[in-house]
C-alpha cells in the first residue's frame, strides 16, 4: 500500500550536505520512503531563515518540521518519523520484524555510541585546513574553547587508532556468513543507519570530501589522509562488506527528497508558506513512552506546564539555550512554545520538541548546580 500523501502533514528537513546528522535524518526518511523537502541552510550561524520563521535560536542541525511541530536532534527525529509515519500506512519501518524487539538497544546504540563516542572519533579526522577557517572559529564558539589546528592535526594518527578500536568492536557483528545487517532481518534497520552514516561521513570527511561545503567555501575539498589505513577489507572484511551492502541498498532505493537551495528564494518562500498553512494541533502530539509524565517529580524540579524554561544540549552549545514556555514533558520528550523574537515567528505559533537524552531543561532563573 502506498502512503496517502494527501492525508499526511508536510515534512521539511533543514540541514546542509556535509552535516553527518543531516545525512542520518535523510537516510531515515529514505528508508521509510517519506516524501519530504530538504531545505539547505548555512553550516554556520546565523541562520536567519530558522530564527525568523520559527523563533528558533538552537544552533545545531538538522531541524525537522512536521506540520507546525519542530523536532530537534536525530535521536528524537528518528522516533518521530517512525511513530507518525507507521508501516500500517504504507511507509517503511526503521524497526522491522524481527528487529522491533531490539528497538531500545538500537536507540541506545545510536545515542550512546555512534552519535557521541564514534562521532568524536570521526570529527577528529577532519583535515586541519578546516579548523583554520571561519568554521573553526564558529565551532570554537559552539564548544566553548579555542581549537588549535596544529594540535588537532597532530592528533589524527591517534584518532585513527581509536577508529581502529571502533571497527574492532563492530567486526564481530558481521562474521556470520548469512547475517547481512546489524540485527537479523531481511532489510536494514535504524541500527544500520546509525552505524553506517558515521562511517560513511568519517571516511569522506577524512579525505577532505565535503569540507568546502562544511566551511562555507573557506577551503577546497581534498587534502586529507583518509581512513584506508584501518578501514579496509583485509583488516575488517565483515564491516567493509556490510558497509558496501548498505550503500548499495540505499543507492537502489527510490529518493523521496525535493531539494531547495538556500539561494532559491522563491522555493524557500513556498516551503515557509506551506508550513504557514498547516493547522496547529490543539493537543500536543507526544511520542508514546512506557510510563507517562512524572508530574510530582517534574514539579519538584520546577517543571510545570506554563513555566518559562531553557533547553540546552548537555555537551556543546550549552551557552546558547532555547527559551520558551513549557507545553509538555514526558520521560523522553520536552515540548516548548518558543519565546517571541521581534514580530515572529513568521509562520505563526509553533512548538519545538527536544529529546531528554542529551539535553537539560531548567526553569529560567534556576541556579545551575
Amino acid at each position: 500500500m502506498a502512503p496517502d500523501e494527501a492525508e499526511s502533514p508536510s515534512v521539511v528537513l533543514f540541514g546542509y550536505d556535509s552535516s553527518p546528522f543531516t545525512q542520518k535524518a535523510r537516510l531515515a526518511l529514505q528508508l521509510k520512503q517519506i516524501p519530504y523537502t530538504f531545505v539547505i541552510v548555512p553550516s554556520m550561524m546565523p541562520r536567519p531563515l530558522l530564527r525568523e520563521s520559527f523563533n528558533l535560536t538552537y544552533r545545531k542541525i538538522p531541524v525537522l518540521v512536521i506540520g507546525r511541530e519542530i523536532y530537534i536532534d536525530t535521536s528524537l527525529i528518528v522516533e518521530a518519523l517512525e511513530h507518525y509515519f507507521p508501516s500500517s500506512q504504507g511507509y517503511g519501518s526503521l524497526y522491522p520484524d524481527p528487529v522491533a524487539m531490539y528497538r531500545p538497544l538500537i536507540r541506545g546504540l545510536a545515542s550512546y555510541w555512534t552519535d557521541r563516542p564514534l562521532f568524536r572519533v570521526t570529527t577528529g579526522l577532519i583535515p586541519a585546513t578546516v579548523w583554520r577557517t571561519h568554521f573553526g572559529t564558529d565551532r570554537s564558539n559552539l564548544i566553548g574553547h579555542k581549537l588549535n589546528a596544529d594540535k588537532l592535526e597532530h592528533k589524527i594518527p591517534e584518532n585513527l587508532s581509536v577508529l581502529d578500536l571502533q571497527l574492532s568492536l563492530a567486526e564481530p557483528l558481521f562474521q556470520t556468513e548469512k547475517k547481512k545487517w546489524v540485527f537479523e532481518g531481511d532489510k536494514p534497520s535504524a541500527a544500520d543507519v546509525a552505524l553506517w552514516y558515521q562511517l560513511d561521513w568519517g571516511e569522506k570527511i577524512s579525505r577532505g570530501e565535503g569540507i568546502e561545503n562544511l566551511t562555507g567555501g573557506g577551503t577546497r575539498d581534498g587534502d586529507g589522509e583518509g581512513t584506508a589505513i584501518v578501514f579496509n577489507p583485509s583488516r575488517y572484511p565483515g564491516v567493509v562488506a556490510w558497509f558496501e551492502r548498505v550503500k548499495k541498498y540505499f543507492e537502489e532505493l527510490p529518493s523521496t527528497e525535493t531539494r531547495v537551495e538556500s539561494r532559491d528564494t522563491k522555493g524557500v518562500g513556498a516551503v515557509i508558506e506551506a508550513i504557514s498553512r498547516s493547522q496547529t494541533l490543539q493537543e500536543v502530539p507526544l511520542l508514546p513512552t512506557p510510563s507517562g509524565p512524572h508530574f510530582g517529580l517534574d514539579a519538584r524540579n520546577g517543571l510545570v506546564k506554563g513555566v518559562e524554561v531553557s533547553v540546552a544540549p548537555d555537551d556543546t552549545g550549552r551557552e546558547s539555550p532555547t527559551v520558551g514556555t513549557l507545553a509538555a514533558l514526558t520521560p523522553e520528550e520536552i515540548v516548548i512554545v518558543p519565546q517571541r523574537i521581534d514580530d515572529g515567528p513568521r509562520v505563526g505559533q509553533v512548538r519545538i520538541h527536544f529529546p531528554r537524552v542529551g539535553f537539560v531543561v531548567r526553569p529560567v532563573g534556576r541556579v545551575r548546580l
